[in-house]
């Protein structure tokens, strides 16, 4: 553009500013903020040499000199850089300014104001030093034109300006000759910041366990602390303190038995087999403790799934028995043909501006399941109820086979057809493992293929790649579990029937849940003055419940790759809530568990 041009072009300018923040407020984590401004002062105390401390408190100096009541604001504070008074207003009052280096995969110079500043409209009060000299100023939202801003000062000199000097009379301990202190004022003026917002777990220990599980690992020579026990007497320093974080690394190396790493497609993965110790939940106050996943990028974790979630992403990977104790995080691998990226408000990573592929990587992982894992699945998949029902099942249903018939294939050199390598079903070889045809795989690789009403050609493609059909056993391994035995952790598959692992075709059926507990209080004293029966009337019971459950699962497979039928109403079908349903009614299983149990019965009667 020459500069005459460039004289006329009329660059783009934002209306309305207010909104705009506060709508991209809205995408941010509601705990954002801690990481946005933890991370702003490890780039600062980075630039004054790598050396430093971070700390979330109580700011005292608001809470001991405001006049009126006395309310508890939370601040943090960095010995880091600093800034001038001229420097905070350009890099603070500016969206997407930055001190450091902005780049798409690094700083964007909008993460605290957006995360902090729009859940604190009262305020935002920065204090920074540098060279010794100290400057304030004080973001906030204006209450009449909603827009966010710098406060104006009318100084001692009778000048006006944005930033105030400050006196060394409220410089904060750990700074000396530079560093910045940031003050949450929250919604209204009685807003306690100190406090855990609504709804956050651990209230008592909120910035600890954020911050630790937010973080991998805190670069060295950075300390970080964080006040607890903020409500108990200051005097008393086992209550009220200082907590070190150190991120989940420390822990995990701490409390592990095994540690190895494994190398995926485009991502490494980095997994921990914890001890079964009180650790597991005694430490779960300030980090994740027991079994979880989650994306490590730059030292710091994304998508960290727990609980009810991240014991399913934990199946997935092949962890079916055992979760509790395994954590595995993938570092996905940041190359020019798979750009690895954040989104604006760092909630979630990219690769190539979409989604991670967890899918692929677990199935990639379950290939190679580490041997540590393996050996803490089969010991405590041990302890599962000792019951095979498989052959008596599969008696009762060959005469309905031919309802249950599915196709697959798998990718061979010699193969007598061409299939589509992207819609292999589960029981041929996956794609990824024939590595011999993947290059040639990819290449053809294009449209849907098939035609409706043919089932064959919804797997064979003309330009697909070679492969063979294979019959595979569409009859899903049933696996009953319990805690009482320690094959199910509390919350997973709470009153449920049980659950269905498509990549293994394993059927967890939970032992614990109240309608088959029902049923077999029921045929217990139906049946109480026959003793001798009275030790198989839950095998009987669990027997036909684990029958009408298969047969489910085997059914809705049969819908699978058809029009109708995509892979979410497929999954939505086999969920654990859909797998409940069928087994509520239960005219047909009381009727058959009573006749079993009759015909037993009647037989030790009559002996006796």
């Amino acid at each position: 553009m020459s500069a005459a041009s460039a004289d006329k072009f009329l660059g783009m300018s934002v209306d309305n500013i207010g909104f705009l923040l506060d709508r991209l407020g809205q995408d941010c984590a509601p705990l954002q903020y801690l990481r946005e401004l933890t991370q702003n002062s490890i780039e600062a105390i980075l630039r004054a040499g790598g050396k430093g401390e971070i700390i979330w408190d109580v700011d005292w100096t608001t809470y001991e000199l405001t006049d009126g009541p006395r309310v508890m604001k939370l601040c943090i504070t960095d010995n880091g850089y600093g800034m001038t008074g001229d420097e905070m207003v350009k890099y603070i009052n500016q969206l997407s300014s930055s001190l450091s280096s902005q780049s798409m995969s690094g700083n964007y110079g909008v993460g605290a104001k957006i995360a902090a500043v729009t859940r604190n409209p009262l305020g935002v009060l920065y204090l920074s030093w540098k060279d010794k000299v100290g400057a304030h100023i004080h973001m906030l939202k204006h209450k009449e034109t909603e827009q966010y801003g710098l406060k104006q000062w009318k100084r001692g000199d009778g000048t006006y300006g944005h930033y105030l000097p400050i006196a060394d009379e409220v410089k904060p301990e750990i700074i000396k000759g530079h560093g910045t202190k940031v003050v949450l004022m929250g919604m209204t003026d009685d807003h306690k910041t100190i406090e855990a917002p609504p709804g956050t777990q651990i209230p008592s220990r909120w910035i600890a366990k954020y911050l630790n599980s937010r973080y991998f690992r805190f670069p060295p020579g950075i300390v970080v602390k964080a006040r607890e026990g903020w409500d108990q007497p200051r005097s008393n320093k086992d209550t009220n303190l200082l907590r070190t974080l150190t991120g989940q690394e420390k822990y995990l190396d701490d409390h592990r038995i095994a540690k190895g790493s494994l190398t995926l497609e485009n991502a490494t993965a980095h997994w921990w087999v914890l001890k079964d110790e009180h650790a597991l939940t005694g430490f779960s106050g300030s980090l994740e403790s027991s079994g979880h996943t989650a994306a490590l990028y730059k030292d710091e974790l994304y998508e960290l799934t727990t609980g009810k979630t991240g014991t399913a992403r934990l199946q997935q990977f092949g962890v079916t028995f055992g979760y509790r104790q395994v954590v595995i995080y993938i570092e996905p691998t940041d190359t020019e043909r798979s750009r690895l990226t954040t989104n604006t408000a760092r909630t979630q990573l990219l690769i190539n501006n979409e989604t991670l592929p967890w899918s692929e990587w677990a199935g990639q992982f379950r290939e190679q399941l580490p041997q540590e894992i393996a050996d803490l699945v089969a010991e405590k998949a041990a302890a599962a109820a000792n019951t095979d029902h498989e052959k008596t099942i599969r008696d009762r249903l060959k005469d309905i086979m031919s309802f249950l018939k599915l196709s697959k294939y798998r990718l061979t050199s010699d193969g007598e057809v061409n299939v589509d390598p992207d819609r292999l079903t589960r029981g041929g070889v996956s794609f990824e493992r024939d590595q011999s045809n993947a290059a040639t795989a990819r290449q053809k690789k294009s449209g849907t293929g098939g035609t409706v009403g043919n089932v064959y050609a919804v797997f064979e493609r003309p330009d697909g790649v070679p492969g063979s059909k294979v019959k595979p056993d569409p009859y899903p391994k049933a696996v009953w579990v319990s805690v009482k035995n320690g094959t199910r952790e509390h919350g997973d598959m709470e009153d449920r029937a049980g659950k269905f692992l498509s990549e293994q075709n394993t059927l967890l059926l939970n032992a614990d849940f109240r309608v088959y507990n029902d049923m077999i209080s029921h045929f217990q004293k139906e049946f109480a003055d026959v003793p001798a029966i009275l030790p198989v009337i839950e095998d009987t019971v669990h027997q036909w419940f684990e029958q009408a459950l298969v047969e489910t699962v085997m059914g809705v497979q049969t819908l699978m790759h058809s029009q109708q039928w995509s892979q979410t109403d497929i999954d939505s079908a086999l969920s654990s809530e859909a797998l409940t349903s069928s087994v509520m009614q239960r005219y047909h299983v009381l009727n058959a568990v009573k006749k079993a149990l009759g015909i037993k019965a009647g037989a030790q009667r009559a002996n006796a």
